[in-house]
């Protein structure tokens, strides 16, 4: 373990953080002017990787609720929690679980990632809000061990055995970094920082795609591996929702398909690889990555569409008419995926996972959550009150939420949880929302 990384496992420090929204930061702000005196050369600027595309701008799907005071007491609970690094260990674990407790201030970059992703929901990003420098100090740590990995391998943390990396998968680092990373790419307080965060997420995309097998999935082993896979699909889909011109289409066409073929049209069912056994988790999994594909297949689709009008070959022509009947067999497959999971939210033995709470089941309803505060209407509101109730009521008195069965540590239990709560604020991108409007 690097030096860096030792001494940043001696100490957790209290932190602040945030209430700006999310969608305000979408406006980078200025960066202060430096007159060079007038005899000085003027060095030459870096060029700002961030500004070589624009990005997709981005709103809630709908009007998102006030902050609650079971949200503002886990925020609260989570920056309490940040290590002086940055980063944030996997927490306490429950007793019942058994070990645990020598990496419970160690960094860990999926706890960090998912902590700070539940940070900039709550509105604050690495450039805006009260808070700013919890999430800048998260991102500084996770662009860290992305730089002193190496560039072949799909590992981006040389920490091995949480409990995170047993029960969902040893990559799940990497996916939820590269999620963070795309969230943020834009929103950086100066060109220096953007251009990091673009060179980090440039090589940990080029990491994911170099080690995709061929038929869509990223291996390992794990306890619900389902869940790894989803967030794999899930950040290649932000980045390029984001702008990230890196991603090849056909990395993302083969994630795509793999989640297709985990949900059987006729029968309703999802596929029970990789989910322990529990439907909700690939239920959950299945649904969202769909759901990911398709917010990336309706950003294409105006150009998609233009060439398979007028491409200036045949072949071209034929080809974009291909991706269509791809993008509408996405869409079909995502109405016919959500109705199966809708019809089971009233099913308690579904809605409980493996029978008791885990970071499993947070990061089930959060995948169920995001899909359905899109489509919104009656019942995104009854899943939302539902859900958040149920949410409320398990809350520890210190703010956090811990789990019962696999994956217990308190860090990224209580930042799914959070994840859940305020899945109103999740982004989506604008011209989406339009066209679904």
């Amino acid at each position: 373990m690097c030096k860096r990384v030792v001494f940043c496992c001696l100490a957790g420090v209290l932190a602040g953080f945030a209430a700006a929204w999310y969608v305000a930061a979408a406006e980078k702000p200025a960066e202060e002017a430096k007159s060079p005196a007038a005899d000085s050369p003027r060095p030459a600027e870096k060029p700002d990787r961030a500004a070589e595309k624009p990005a997709v701008k981005w709103a809630p799907a709908v009007n998102p609720k006030p902050l609650s005071a079971n949200v503002t007491k886990g925020l609260n609970w989570l920056v309490e929690h940040q290590l002086k690094c940055g980063a944030w260990g996997q927490g306490e674990e429950s007793q019942a679980m058994g070990g645990g407790k020598q990496l419970k201030d160690v960094p860990s970059v999926a706890d960090t990632s998912m902590a700070a992703l539940g940070l900039i929901r709550a509105g604050s990003t690495p450039a805006q809000g009260q808070y700013a420098k919890n999430v800048l100090d998260a991102v500084k740590f996770v662009c860290g061990e992305i730089e002193e990995s190496d560039k072949d391998s799909l590992y981006v943390t040389p920490q091995r055995g949480t409990r995170v990396q047993t029960k969902l998968g040893p990559f799940i680092d990497t996916f939820t970094a590269s999620l963070l990373l795309a969230e943020v790419k834009d929103r950086m307080p100066d060109s220096d920082s953007r251009n990091r965060v673009a060179a980090a997420l440039d090589k940990v995309l080029a990491k994911i795609q170099k080690n995709q097998q061929p038929d869509g999935t990223w291996g390992g082993t794990g306890w619900a591996t389902t869940l790894q896979q989803n967030m794999a699909v899930k950040s290649l889909n932000r980045a390029v929702q984001n702008g990230a011109a890196v991603v090849d289409e056909k990395v993302r066409q083969r994630a795509e398909s793999q989640a297709q073929q985990s949900f059987d049209r006729r029968s309703g069912k999802f596929s029970k690889d990789g989910s322990a056994g529990v439907e909700l988790y690939s239920a959950g999994a299945t649904l969202n990555s769909l759901s990911n594909s398709g917010l990336s297949n309706g950003l294409a689709v105006g150009e998609v569409r233009r060439q398979a009008a007028s491409a200036p070959t045949a072949a071209a022509r034929q080809e974009a008419r291909a991706t269509l009947d791809r993008f509408q067999a996405v869409d079909k497959d995502l109405a016919d995926a959500q109705r199966a999971v809708v019809a089971r939210l009233d099913d308690k033995q579904f809605i409980a996972g493996f029978g008791s709470n885990g970071g499993e089941e947070f990061l089930s309803y959060m995948n169920i959550g995001e899909s359905l505060v899109v489509k919104g209407g009656d019942i995104w509101k009854a899943w939302d009150k539902s859900i958040s109730e149920n949410l409320n009521r398990v809350q520890n008195n210190d703010g956090s939420w811990s789990g019962h069965h696999c994956i217990t540590g308190r860090t990224f239990c209580t930042s799914a949880a959070l994840l859940v709560l305020m899945v109103d604020r999740s982004p989506v991108p604008i011209s989406d929302k339009m066209k679904r409007r």
